[in-house]
């Protein structure tokens, strides 16, 4: 799989090209499912949840909204020379299983060996936000993030490490409450380099 196949068409696109219902017909969809679900959509308590829930996906999705290459294109050239390991681990986020719509947590570790050129670690955790902010499974998600800096900012090397909580498998289906799902992604050097592989899996703890 290439990595303009990974990221591409950009957010603005995907968002575009899907026939997107109005807010109202939104809330009804939510009223059909709680009806579904064996309740009453407009007793007290449920009366206001169908624009709480349209509020929420709001800001569950915002990651249609966000073209994930801008976010990288300011960078910084004055390095001194700097072209070792650049790593941000423990990346807090929040995504969505794109087959149950129940939530994924979990946290990221990304690193880069810059050529000339640095990016602002707050823009690696919008990147990851941005891509965390859609319908996903896990593997797509590490590739995404890690195929767009490589992209962008045309580092010697990337990689990428995702470690997960599936809550479409701890609260239903086989309720394995413990169990967690690792993914990476690495590319460059980090591919090619069995040594700097092993230097970034030691400093986010993956040994």
């Amino acid at each position: 799989m290439s990595l303009d196949s990974i990221n591409k068409p950009p957010a603005e696109t995907v968002a575009a090209d899907c026939d997107r219902p109005t807010r109202d017909g939104a809330e009804d969809a939510v009223r059909t499912l709680i009806r579904w679900a064996g309740d009453d959509p407009s007793r007290e308590g449920l009366l206001d949840t169908p624009a709480r829930m349209v509020k929420a996906y709001e800001e569950y999705f915002n990651g249609y909204n966000v073209n994930p290459d801008e976010i990288l294109k300011t960078t910084f050239e004055e390095t001194n020379g700097y072209d070792e390991m650049v790593v941000l681990k423990d990346i807090t986020f929040s995504s969505h299983c794109e087959h149950h719509i129940v939530p994924i947590i979990g946290k990221a570790h990304v690193a880069y060996m810059p050529d000339r050129r640095v990016v602002g670690i707050s823009k690696l955790v919008r990147l990851v936000e941005a891509f965390a902010h859609r319908l996903q499974i896990q593997e797509k998600l590490t590739a995404q993030i890690a195929g767009t800096i490589s992209d962008i900012l045309q580092p010697k090397g990337v990689g990428v490490v995702l470690e997960c909580v599936h809550q479409c498998m701890t609260t239903r289906g086989i309720k394995q409450a413990g169990a967690s799902l690792v993914t990476s992604t690495m590319l460059g050097g980090f591919r090619e380099d069995a040594v700097t592989r092993r230097e970034f899996m030691a400093l986010i703890g993956q040994h």
